[in-house]
Protein backbone atom coordinates (compact mmCIF):
# COMPACT_ATOMS: atom_id res chain seq x y z
CA UNK A 1 0.00 0.00 0.00
CA UNK A 2 2.72 2.31 0.87
CA UNK A 3 4.64 1.84 -1.92
CA UNK A 4 1.79 2.37 -4.36
CA UNK A 5 1.20 5.51 -2.46
CA UNK A 6 4.74 7.21 -3.29
CA UNK A 7 4.01 6.16 -7.37
CA UNK A 8 1.01 7.78 -7.08
CA UNK A 9 2.46 10.45 -5.21
CA UNK A 10 5.20 10.75 -7.78
CA UNK A 11 3.16 10.78 -10.63
CA UNK A 12 0.99 13.73 -9.25
CA UNK A 13 4.62 15.54 -8.21
CA UNK A 14 5.43 15.65 -11.76
CA UNK A 15 1.88 17.12 -12.87
CA UNK A 16 1.49 20.11 -10.18
CA UNK A 17 5.36 20.91 -11.00
CA UNK A 18 5.04 20.77 -14.96
CA UNK A 19 1.19 21.87 -15.03
CA UNK A 20 0.75 24.44 -12.09
CA UNK A 21 -2.36 21.70 -10.48
CA UNK A 22 -3.80 18.74 -11.68
CA UNK A 23 -2.97 16.81 -8.68
CA UNK A 24 -5.75 16.26 -6.25
CA UNK A 25 -7.95 15.03 -9.55
CA UNK A 26 -6.05 12.00 -9.95
CA UNK A 27 -5.33 11.66 -5.64
CA UNK A 28 -8.86 11.90 -4.71
CA UNK A 29 -9.94 8.96 -6.78
CA UNK A 30 -6.68 6.86 -5.99
CA UNK A 31 -6.77 7.65 -2.05
CA UNK A 32 -10.45 6.26 -2.42
CA UNK A 33 -9.96 3.28 -4.87
CA UNK A 34 -6.50 1.95 -4.04
CA UNK A 35 -5.96 3.11 -0.39
CA UNK A 36 -9.45 2.21 0.59
CA UNK A 37 -10.55 5.86 2.31
CA UNK A 38 -13.72 6.80 1.95
CA UNK A 39 -14.60 10.09 0.54
CA UNK A 40 -14.17 12.46 3.41
CA UNK A 41 -10.74 11.15 4.46
CA UNK A 42 -9.82 11.33 0.85
CA UNK A 43 -10.89 14.55 -0.03
CA UNK A 44 -9.00 16.22 3.33
CA UNK A 45 -5.46 14.07 2.27
CA UNK A 46 -5.61 15.03 -0.65
CA UNK A 47 -6.00 18.95 0.22
CA UNK A 48 -2.81 18.46 2.52
CA UNK A 49 -0.75 16.36 0.00
CA UNK A 50 -1.63 19.07 -3.08
CA UNK A 51 -1.50 22.21 -0.78
CA UNK A 52 2.34 21.19 0.61
CA UNK A 53 3.48 20.30 -3.14
CA UNK A 54 1.98 23.32 -4.82
CA UNK A 55 4.25 25.40 -2.33
CA UNK A 56 7.34 23.19 -2.89
CA UNK A 57 6.68 23.22 -6.52
CA UNK A 58 6.45 27.67 -6.81
CA UNK A 59 10.56 27.94 -5.59
CA UNK A 60 11.63 26.98 -9.05
CA UNK A 61 9.46 29.48 -10.84
CA UNK A 62 10.21 32.49 -8.27
CA UNK A 63 13.58 32.80 -9.84
CA UNK A 64 12.39 32.84 -13.00
CA UNK A 65 9.35 35.35 -12.60
CA UNK A 66 7.01 33.51 -13.75
CA UNK A 67 3.98 34.26 -10.89
CA UNK A 68 1.33 37.84 -11.30
CA UNK A 69 1.71 37.63 -7.38
CA UNK A 70 -1.55 39.88 -7.31
CA UNK A 71 -3.37 37.76 -9.51
CA UNK A 72 -2.77 34.78 -7.40
CA UNK A 73 -3.60 36.36 -4.35
CA UNK A 74 -6.94 38.14 -5.29
CA UNK A 75 -7.55 34.88 -7.24
CA UNK A 76 -6.74 32.88 -3.65
CA UNK A 77 -8.38 35.08 -1.50
CA UNK A 78 -11.75 34.83 -3.01
CA UNK A 79 -11.49 30.86 -3.51
CA UNK A 80 -10.64 30.71 -0.07
CA UNK A 81 -14.09 32.75 0.76
CA UNK A 82 -15.96 29.96 -0.63
CA UNK A 83 -14.15 26.83 -0.25
CA UNK A 84 -15.42 26.78 3.21
CA UNK A 85 -19.23 26.84 1.97
CA UNK A 86 -18.12 23.99 -1.27
CA UNK A 87 -16.61 21.83 2.11
CA UNK A 88 -20.70 22.54 4.36
CA UNK A 89 -22.07 20.64 0.74
CA UNK A 90 -19.88 18.33 0.71
CA UNK A 91 -20.71 16.90 3.97
CA UNK A 92 -24.26 17.00 2.71
CA UNK A 93 -23.86 15.23 -0.25
CA UNK A 94 -24.21 11.37 -0.78
CA UNK A 95 -20.62 9.96 -1.33
CA UNK A 96 -21.90 8.45 -4.78
CA UNK A 97 -22.86 12.07 -5.79
CA UNK A 98 -19.94 14.16 -4.87
CA UNK A 99 -18.01 11.34 -7.02
CA UNK A 100 -20.19 11.32 -9.64
CA UNK A 101 -19.93 15.21 -9.50
CA UNK A 102 -16.09 14.74 -10.21
CA UNK A 103 -15.91 12.54 -12.63
CA UNK A 104 -17.94 14.83 -14.76
CA UNK A 105 -15.50 17.54 -13.94
CA UNK A 106 -12.71 15.93 -14.87
CA UNK A 107 -14.89 14.81 -18.08
CA UNK A 108 -15.17 18.93 -19.05
CA UNK A 109 -11.13 19.80 -17.68
CA UNK A 110 -9.90 16.57 -19.54
CA UNK A 111 -12.11 17.66 -22.77
CA UNK A 112 -10.96 21.55 -21.91
CA UNK A 113 -7.33 20.89 -22.28
CA UNK A 114 -7.64 18.81 -25.26
CA UNK A 115 -8.63 21.81 -27.19
CA UNK A 116 -6.34 23.64 -29.24
CA UNK A 117 -7.19 27.22 -28.76
CA UNK A 118 -4.75 30.10 -28.58
CA UNK A 119 -4.58 32.47 -25.28
CA UNK A 120 -7.57 35.23 -26.17
CA UNK A 121 -8.36 36.83 -22.85
CA UNK A 122 -7.46 40.32 -23.05
CA UNK A 123 -8.56 41.08 -19.81
CA UNK A 124 -4.96 41.49 -18.35
CA UNK A 125 -3.01 42.63 -21.01
CA UNK A 126 1.02 42.24 -21.12
CA UNK A 127 2.48 45.59 -21.22
CA UNK A 128 6.16 46.17 -21.40
CA UNK A 129 6.14 42.14 -19.42
CA UNK A 130 3.68 43.18 -16.79
CA UNK A 131 0.31 42.09 -16.52
CA UNK A 132 -2.26 44.75 -15.79
CA UNK A 133 -3.89 43.04 -13.05
CA UNK A 134 -6.28 46.23 -12.23
CA UNK A 135 -8.25 45.57 -15.83
CA UNK A 136 -8.74 42.22 -14.69
CA UNK A 137 -9.59 42.49 -11.18
CA UNK A 138 -13.50 41.16 -11.57
CA UNK A 139 -12.53 38.30 -13.86
CA UNK A 140 -10.18 37.23 -11.21
CA UNK A 141 -12.19 37.77 -8.50
CA UNK A 142 -15.52 35.53 -10.15
CA UNK A 143 -13.03 32.90 -11.05
CA UNK A 144 -11.74 32.80 -7.67
CA UNK A 145 -14.97 32.14 -6.06
CA UNK A 146 -16.02 29.57 -8.16
CA UNK A 147 -12.80 27.21 -8.41
CA UNK A 148 -12.92 28.16 -4.33
CA UNK A 149 -16.35 26.43 -3.91
CA UNK A 150 -15.31 23.37 -6.22
CA UNK A 151 -12.01 23.19 -3.93
CA UNK A 152 -13.79 22.84 -1.00
CA UNK A 153 -16.75 20.22 -2.22
CA UNK A 154 -14.71 18.25 -4.36
CA UNK A 155 -11.19 18.30 -2.22
CA UNK A 156 -9.36 19.32 -5.74
CA UNK A 157 -6.68 21.81 -5.63
CA UNK A 158 -8.32 23.54 -8.88
CA UNK A 159 -5.12 23.48 -10.76
CA UNK A 160 -6.97 22.14 -14.01
CA UNK A 161 -9.81 24.92 -13.47
CA UNK A 162 -7.38 27.74 -13.09
CA UNK A 163 -5.65 27.69 -15.87
CA UNK A 164 -7.99 27.98 -18.30
CA UNK A 165 -9.24 30.63 -16.80
CA UNK A 166 -5.59 32.58 -16.75
CA UNK A 167 -4.97 31.76 -20.11
CA UNK A 168 -8.02 32.18 -22.10
CA UNK A 169 -10.01 34.63 -19.92
CA UNK A 170 -7.77 36.74 -18.81
CA UNK A 171 -5.36 36.30 -21.51
CA UNK A 172 -1.86 35.24 -19.12
CA UNK A 173 0.80 33.89 -20.95
CA UNK A 174 1.52 29.86 -20.08
CA UNK A 175 4.30 30.04 -18.10
CA UNK A 176 2.98 32.73 -15.53
CA UNK A 177 -0.29 31.00 -15.26
CA UNK A 178 1.01 27.77 -14.43
CA UNK A 179 3.14 29.80 -11.50
CA UNK A 180 -0.03 31.99 -10.83
CA UNK A 181 -1.90 28.43 -10.66
CA UNK A 182 1.25 27.11 -7.73
CA UNK A 183 -0.13 30.22 -5.80
CA UNK A 184 -3.81 30.01 -5.89
CA UNK A 185 -3.87 26.05 -5.47
CA UNK A 186 -1.83 26.44 -2.02
CA UNK A 187 -4.49 29.07 -1.04
CA UNK A 188 -7.54 27.18 -2.17
CA UNK A 189 -6.16 24.02 -0.53
CA UNK A 190 -5.07 25.80 2.90
CA UNK A 191 -8.49 27.06 2.69
CA UNK A 192 -10.44 22.96 1.96
CA UNK A 193 -7.96 21.56 4.49
CA UNK A 194 -8.61 23.78 7.23
CA UNK A 195 -12.40 23.11 6.01
CA UNK A 196 -12.09 19.60 6.45
CA UNK A 197 -9.67 19.47 9.54
CA UNK A 198 -10.82 17.60 12.66
CA UNK A 199 -14.15 16.05 10.97
CA UNK A 200 -11.97 12.48 9.98
CA UNK A 201 -8.68 11.32 11.04
CA UNK A 202 -5.48 10.94 8.34
CA UNK A 203 -3.83 8.22 7.90
CA UNK A 204 -0.55 9.59 8.82
CA UNK A 205 1.81 6.83 6.78
CA UNK A 206 -0.29 6.95 3.68
CA UNK A 207 -0.22 10.42 3.85
CA UNK A 208 3.50 11.22 4.63
CA UNK A 209 4.58 8.69 1.95
CA UNK A 210 2.11 10.39 -0.59
CA UNK A 211 3.55 13.61 0.40
CA UNK A 212 7.06 12.90 0.21
CA UNK A 213 6.76 11.59 -2.65
CA UNK A 214 4.88 14.53 -4.17
CA UNK A 215 7.37 17.05 -3.01
CA UNK A 216 10.17 15.19 -4.45
CA UNK A 217 9.19 15.04 -8.05
CA UNK A 218 7.00 18.44 -7.64
CA UNK A 219 11.09 19.76 -6.85
CA UNK A 220 12.35 17.83 -9.95
CA UNK A 221 9.66 18.70 -12.35
CA UNK A 222 9.24 22.36 -11.44
CA UNK A 223 12.74 23.14 -12.07
CA UNK A 224 12.25 21.61 -15.80
CA UNK A 225 8.76 22.50 -16.34
CA UNK A 226 10.10 26.27 -15.87
CA UNK A 227 11.84 26.17 -19.02
CA UNK A 228 9.75 24.04 -21.16
CA UNK A 229 6.74 24.46 -23.88
CA UNK A 230 4.02 22.21 -21.85
CA UNK A 231 1.21 21.68 -24.65
CA UNK A 232 2.19 17.67 -25.03
CA UNK A 233 2.46 17.55 -21.34
CA UNK A 234 -0.88 18.90 -21.32
CA UNK A 235 -2.45 16.51 -23.76
CA UNK A 236 -1.26 13.86 -22.21
CA UNK A 237 -2.46 14.29 -18.47
CA UNK A 238 -5.99 15.29 -20.41
CA UNK A 239 -6.48 11.83 -21.72
CA UNK A 240 -5.28 10.75 -18.21
CA UNK A 241 -8.12 12.58 -16.55
CA UNK A 242 -10.64 11.02 -19.15
CA UNK A 243 -9.35 7.76 -18.31
CA UNK A 244 -9.48 7.71 -14.33
CA UNK A 245 -12.87 9.69 -15.01
CA UNK A 246 -14.31 6.76 -16.88
CA UNK A 247 -13.04 4.27 -14.09
CA UNK A 248 -14.87 6.11 -11.47
CA UNK A 249 -18.02 6.53 -13.68
CA UNK A 250 -17.66 2.61 -14.15
CA UNK A 251 -17.41 1.62 -10.61
CA UNK A 252 -20.43 3.84 -9.95
CA UNK A 253 -22.56 2.29 -12.33
CA UNK A 254 -21.19 -1.29 -11.10
CA UNK A 255 -22.24 -0.59 -7.79
CA UNK A 256 -25.43 1.26 -8.63
CA UNK A 257 -26.34 -2.29 -10.56
CA UNK A 258 -24.99 -4.60 -7.80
Amino acid sequence: MIALMIVIGLVIGVLVGLLGGGGSILAVPALVYLAGQDLQQAVATSLLVVGITAVVAVLPRLRERQISWRIGLLFGAAGAATAVAGAAVNRQLPDAVTLALFAALMVGAGLRMLQERPATGTACAIDGGRVNWRRCLPRTLAGGLVVGFLTGMLGVGGGFLIIPVLVLALGLPMPTAIGTSLVVVAINSAAGFSAHAGEVPLDVPVTLAFTGAAVISAVAAGRLGARMDTPRMRRWFAWLVLAVATLIATQLLVELLT
